[in-house]
């Protein structure tokens, strides 16, 4: 089936499911309430995540060979849905959805051998084998990715957008290397995306209710990308009859997939890791978000959307380019790590810069005002 009708069928199905999943959400009190950390007005339904989850569980039954891979995957991507749609209701405890989470991650990694066994020539010395430490490095990585995206989901549009980049990515890195199965999923993925992002972002094409994506989402997509990335890092482990029917797919470096995750990745990571410099919880939520920083620079979150969008654009195009010129790995990563760096520099000094941005945006708004 060609891709475009996939996606297209994906977007249609997501757009039903949404419709179906609206006034359950009002019945069941699957609501988001405004408090003082949500700038919304009124309560609005935790739907998203659920929509693209059942887009996703359709499309793949009835499109994928249903090996033990797929299945399992899907298992454990159905017990995470449940986890976040718990956690949007009855507001679960964080050490409790972490052990979930663990638990969810561990029936792909254990049950499907789904496991990250090398990190590719990272250091120029040599392809860099996990070994032992494998399975608990693939499941931190897979509890990591749920938490990123989880995290970023601040403002409208953010997470789906994100996502859509990621999944973009994964399709262009599939189709990079001949890896036929990624680019059908990801198709389903970022068909699946498109209705929730509309009505999250409140585009008016005709009268629709606001929807969230909900813990339930954040997490799915979290899970998903990392899946995907494994699958693309690793294609000989997942799906054996698959790739034996595809004799020239190639496996993708595994330097040049943390380029599809760059933006919540390097958020997560340098907010837990100030947290824990100030003596908090790595998990406390708080307002020192990437958006947040931009919004308090005087942006709106419609700009501030589109920023921080084009920044995940640039990273992604950064590592295809690396990929496609088969740049050395070690040169990859040291840019990787230079850009990540210069952003905790830049976080430390974060509200110099934010006066700064705030003082010229005043005077640029001053000189408007008296032309």
């Amino acid at each position: 089936m060609s891709i475009w009708v996939v996606l297209l069928a994906a977007t249609a199905l997501s757009s039903v499911l949404c419709n179906v999943l609206i006034p359950m959400a009002w019945k069941t009190a699957l609501v988001d309430h405004p408090c003082a950390r949500k700038q919304h007005a009124a309560p609005v339904p935790l739907v998203g995540g659920l929509a693209v989850y059942g887009t996703m569980l359709i499309m793949m039954v009835a499109l994928l060979p249903l090996e033990v891979d797929i299945r399992l995957f899907l298992v454990s991507a159905s017990f995470m849905v449940l986890i976040g749609a718990l956690d949007d209701r009855y507001d679960i405890d964080p050490g409790v959805r972490f052990i979930a989470q663990m638990l969810a991650a561990a029936v792909v990694v254990f049950g499907a051998d789904v496991q990250i066994v090398q990190l590719g020539n990272l250091f120029g010395t040599g392809t860099v084998e996990l070994g032992a430490m494998a399975m608990p490095f693939t499941l931190l990585a897979i509890v990591a990715a749920m938490n990123a995206y989880n995290m970023i989901d601040g403002i409208d549009g953010l997470l789906g957008a994100l996502a859509m980049v990621a999944f973009a990515g994964i399709a262009a890195l599939a189709f990079m290397h001949q890896q036929q199965l990624p680019v059908m999923v990801a198709a389903i993925l970022f068909g699946a995306m498109i209705p929730y992002q509309i009505r999250n972002m409140g585009f008016r094409l005709r009268p629709i209710r606001k929807i969230f994506m909900g813990d339930a989402g954040s997490m799915l997509v979290g899970f998903v990308v990392v899946w995907m990335l494994v699958m693309l890092t690793h294609p000989e482990r997942l799906l054996e009859s698959w790739f034996a029917i595809q004799p020239n797919v190639e496996a993708v470096r595994p330097v040049a997939v943390l380029w599809l995750i760059a933006v919540p990745l390097m958020d997560m990571f340098a907010i837990m890791a100030r947290r824990v410099m100030k003596g908090q919880s790595p998990f406390r939520p708080d307002r020192e978000h990437l958006h947040h920083i931009f919004m308090r620079a005087g942006f709106t979150s419609r700009q501030t959307l589109g920023i921080i969008t084009a920044i995940a654009c640039f990273k992604l195009a950064l590592g295809l380019v690396f990929e496609w010129l088969q740049l050395p790995e070690p040169i990859v990563l040291s840019i990787f790590i230079a850009i990540f760096v210069l952003y905790l520099v830049m976080l430390k000094n974060i509200w110099r810069i934010v006066s700064w941005v705030r003082q010229q945006r005043d005077i640029e708004s001053t000189d408007e005002a008296t032309e």
